[in-house]
């Protein structure tokens, strides 16, 4: 019975203590591992969180690149054995780590992404869009469907790595659309974008904030966005699914715990990153990187990741066996 006691005195004693862990978190720096090359969109979206954050705390956070094979790197780094599950060791995965990954290393994962780690909140969407050639004869998504329809032997589309979100989104689009579309392979946003304002590829599937240059210059055209509706900072750019029911695509950012990192401290990590993501001048610069947060609960960001899945596995699983 004594034992009894004390085994319930100490199960209290921890629960009390969770709360008052969470208060004091964090109280040294933060490491983020983010598979984001240097200098790219996900990687200026990562540090402007990670500053906002680091201001809000007064403790430091610190960035580690970790490209490559797919966003695998980053993975095994961030779930690597020797890491606390305390909360300040944290993962800033990207869409294509689960929307892509465990299709094209089916049965070769080396890391199980549903238990390994555990959703903390949006950090951001970037929604793709589908520009065409200033010459281009068409001023609408049905006008481009129309054409390519038309156009002997269809038309090419442009897009940033295959399997990458923005080709996956002209798979999709095809698919939805019955476009008469076809792929060509790009080693680079700038690559597909230089191709369409060259008028070698007449349209193409990216990111806002790799279309700029060639918008800025009028090189190229911007008919629709694959947002779930218009942009607030581009309202007059039809979101693509008015025509095309369905056809919603984002490049996305999450920050993500290692499993059995304390509930309570990963409730305060979202409540702090929604307040982060919330603020003005962040809005501000996002808009400018083509980026747009959601304010979602950690269990509404794995409900919205878990749809993602869904959404996607079918499509790679068809660009995995034309290869």
């Amino acid at each position: 019975m004594r034992l009894h006691r004390w085994w319930l005195g100490c199960v209290a004693a921890l629960v009390a203590a969770l709360p008052a862990q969470a208060q004091t978190y964090p109280s040294k720096p933060v490491t983020f591992i983010t598979p984001a090359a240097a200098g790219n969109s996900p990687d200026v979206v990562t540090r402007l969180v990670a500053d906002k954050l680091t201001q809000l705390w007064g403790q430091q956070i610190v960035v580690l690149n970790r490209p490559g094979a797919g966003g695998l790197i980053a993975v095994q780094a961030a779930s690597a054995s020797n890491i606390e599950k305390d909360g300040y060791t944290l993962y800033m995965t990207q869409a294509s780590t689960w929307t892509v990954l465990p299709v094209q290393q089916q049965g070769k994962m080396p890391v199980d992404l549903q238990t390994a780690f555990v959703p903390v909140g949006m950090v951001g969407e970037q929604p793709i869009a589908v520009a065409v050639n200033k010459d281009v004869p068409a001023n609408s998504i049905a006008e481009l469907i129309a054409l390519a329809n038309r156009t002997q032997g269809g038309m090419l589309f442009g897009a940033t790595n295959r399997g990458g979100q923005s080709h996956l989104t002209g798979e999709l689009f095809r698919e939805k659309s019955k476009a008469n579309i076809s792929f060509v392979h790009a080693a680079g946003a700038a690559v597909s974008l230089n191709d369409v304002i060259a008028g070698r590829i007449p349209m193409m599937f990216e990111g806002l904030a790799a279309l700029a240059p060639g918008l800025q210059n009028n090189g190229i055209r911007a008919l629709g966005v694959a947002s779930q509706k218009r942009l607030p900072n581009l309202p007059n750019l039809p979101a693509v699914n008015e025509t095309v029911p369905g056809v919603v695509s984002s490049g996305w950012i999450v920050l993500m715990a290692p499993a059995g990192v304390p509930d309570a401290i990963v409730q305060k990590l979202n409540a702090d990153l929604r307040k982060v993501v919330a603020m003005p001048d962040v809005i501000e610069r996002f808009q400018t990187l083509g980026t747009y947060s959601r304010d979602l609960t950690p269990a509404q960001t794995g409900e919205f990741m878990r749809s993602e899945e869904k959404l996607w596995w079918p499509i790679v699983r068809q660009v995995e066996a034309a290869k």
